[in-house]
């Protein structure tokens, strides 16, 4: 019998406690330690050794880093425990800038036995998959566009957030929450050979951006429109897709608060001729769900590619860089510098 692989997980905050549940729940995974260089820890409370550095952590001989740490450490902390023997699973972004992750990128190609993912962990939400899955079958035909908004309301601390600090988080509601949607973007139509980008913002006191707007053109010409905003004062994640014969749109997120609301899948079919159905507005069909199974599965498929050495397939290091680049446009093209 194998022994489980001892894991470390750098950075205890939202993620970080995501990933270390993940990790207690998960038969060959043992939780070795846990570091923040934020907060001071409660061992007895974790139930879980406690370290004062991720280097610590790592040069513990633990076998997988969970990098959950704000922007400005990841890349350092990723790149450390590639350079020290470990498999790593780092949470979006990959750091502040284009820089960082091409920083990342290079490092990993030194150690081509290193497993290396990053938390996109949008693919593996049931509404998502279910929609890939018919856009896959080909049964409602080419797709034609998609349209996604991704939104939050701010809050009262918001403009205190380190997210919002270019010295830590780099970028604002684009790098922090956009960057998910345009990774569905690209896991539908893979890469976008035009980009087009404004920010703005609009609203908050903040040195970043609160509003991002992103109009993207496949090579096969599907066009993808993104607004990721920090001002729609209601949590909203809505991602639509136009396809010959209908459309889809997955609507809400089972987050932990349940503020995005209940996720589903809408088919709506596009009347086929010589059908009597109601101009303009055809048959729909939703479908609901209730767990949120996405944290796990992306969990397993990386310790099965550790475990039996098989690729990453995907939420890999080209993904990061490639939605990396899209971000970087954009925000060449609003006249800012990342930090």
């Amino acid at each position: 019998m194998t022994q489980p692989l001892r894991c470390g997980i750098i950075g205890y905050g939202y993620m970080g406690q995501i990933r270390l549940q993940n990790a207690s729940d998960h038969s060959d995974l043992i939780v070795a330690g846990v570091c923040d260089p934020f907060r001071q820890l409660n061992e007895e409370k974790i139930r879980t050794p406690i370290f004062s550095t991720y280097q610590a952590l790592i040069d513990s001989g633990i076998d997988i880093a969970f990098v959950c740490t704000p922007n400005n450490i990841t890349p350092d902390a990723t790149i450390y425990a590639l350079e020290h023997g470990c498999h790593v699973f780092c949470e979006k972004p990959p750091g502040r800038n284009l820089n960082d992750i091409q920083r990342i990128v290079t490092v990993e190609q030194k150690y081509p036995g290193r497993k290396l993912i990053f938390g996109f962990n949008h693919r593996y939400h049931p509404g998502i998959a279910d929609a890939k899955a018919i856009v896959e079958s080909g049964a409602m035909g080419n797709l034609l566009w998609l349209r996604g908004v991704y939104g939050k309301s701010g809050g009262n601390d918001f403009e205190k957030s380190w997210r919002n600090d270019p010295a830590i988080g780099g970028g604002g509601i684009l790098l922090d929450q956009g960057i998910h949607m345009l990774d569905l973007f690209r896991f539908f139509c893979g890469d976008f050979p035009e980009v087009i980008g404004m920010t703005t913002t609009a609203y908050w006191t903040i040195p970043v951006e609160d509003n991002a707007f992103v109009l993207l053109r496949s090579g096969a010409g599907v066009v993808a429109q993104l607004h990721s905003s920090a001002t729609l004062w209601k949590h909203t994640f809505r991602l639509e897709i136009g396809l010959e014969k209908g459309y889809l749109t997955v609507s809400g997120l089972l987050s932990k608060t349940g503020s995005y609301g209940r996720e589903t899948l809408l088919v709506g079919r596009k009347p086929v001729h010589g059908e009597k159905a109601a101009l303009g507005n055809p048959r729909e069909e939703i479908t609901y769900y209730d767990v949120d199974p996405s944290w796990d599965i992306q969990v397993q498929h990386f310790v099965e590619c550790v475990r039996d050495n098989k690729p990453i397939a995907d939420s890999t290091s080209t993904d990061a860089l490639k939605v990396m680049e899209i971000v970087d446009r954009v925000y060449q093209m609003s006249s800012r510098s990342w930090a």
